[in-house]
């Protein structure tokens, strides 16, 4: 498995990227709250980022996957199915 620090270099930033957009989701939902967005401006701005959220993490999973660690597929199967589901 020579590709295991780059793997897990893409899993630390694709990590990252998704902890941004929760904030960011926290954020937007905080200004639906205070009235600086309607609610159709918000559901525009949060719906913009959930496909390329599961394209990305999609992504993660498979590469776990194809490179065969099996616990990190384990682990990461539910988080995939709650993003789905979300």
């Amino acid at each position: 498995m020579a590709g295991g620090p780059f793997l897990f270099a893409f899993a630390l930033v694709d990590t990252g990227s998704i902890l941004f957009l929760l904030v960011y989701y926290v954020i937007t939902l905080s200004d639906l709250e205070c009235d600086y967005l309607n609610a159709q401006e918000c559901c525009s701005k949060l719906n913009y980022w959930v496909l390329p959220k599961l394209i990305v993490h999609g992504l993660l999973v498979a590469i776990f996957l194809l490179s065969g660690h099996w616990w990190l597929v384990c682990l990461n199967i539910p988080i995939m199915a709650w993003m789905i589901y979300e």
